[in-house]
């Protein structure tokens, strides 16, 4: 089936928006001046981010020519990437400087980006085995959705923060234009599928 003009527009802004900031990181000064798994950990870094921009779009069937049915199926394979990606970004860091690392798990470094990655990685990885229990757990899928998006939205929120604190290989423009395209498309998520409806069942009673 061929893509409309429109979804080939779509998929070609995704892509850019997704690919540019990698492109920019590597061709940064700073890359000269750290060590391969350095470098390593911080392009991580910038492929999860890119990967929370897919997050939304698919679990709220956005992407061109997609549905819902199969964009969900293929946030679950994103999410797994993502928690990968992070892994190997603290993996990264953790070979280099093990201190910092320990610093930053302890909320103990003085660099304030650190806690705000700390506390996106905890979420994420809560939100990840959220899901990897779901069926275990049978919980209702509307408070399974509510506290799935709820701890995203901490992940997006984190991560985005400490991106956005962090003075790296990544430029300046293509960071913040990555980081506002996050943040809308959760908001826009988050609001289309209205995950917190749930909260009116526990509300006081009229």
């Amino acid at each position: 089936m061929t893509l409309s003009i429109r979804a080939v527009l779509g998929w070609s802004a995704l892509a850019v928006a997704v690919l540019g900031p990698v492109a920019i990181a590597a061709t940064s000064e700073y890359l000269a001046y750290r060590s391969g798994i350095y470098i390593a950990a911080g392009f991580a870094g910038i492929v999860a981010m890119a990967l929370l921009l897919l997050q939304p779009l698919l679990a709220a069937g956005y992407l061109p020519g997609m549905g819902m049915r199969e964009g969900r199926r293929i946030h679950r394979w994103v999410g797994t990437a993502l928690v990968a990606a992070i892994v190997a970004h603290v993996a990264g860091l953790w070979l280099t400087s093990p201190p910092d690392v320990v610093d930053a798990l302890l909320f103990a470094s003085p660099t304030p980006f650190s806690a705000w990655g700390v506390i996106a990685m905890w979420a994420l990885f809560a939100a990840a085995l959220l899901a990897a229990l779901r069926r275990t757990l049978r919980l209702r899928p509307a408070i399974w959705r509510f506290a799935h998006t709820a701890l995203a939205s901490v992940v997006v929120v984190g991560s985005v923060v400490h991106a956005l604190l962090i003075e790296g290989t990544m430029g300046t423009v293509s960071k913040v234009a990555l980081c506002a395209l996050v943040l809308t498309a959760t908001a826009r998520a988050l609001w289309d599928l209205r995950s917190w409806a749930v909260l009116r069942r526990f509300g006081p009673p009229r």
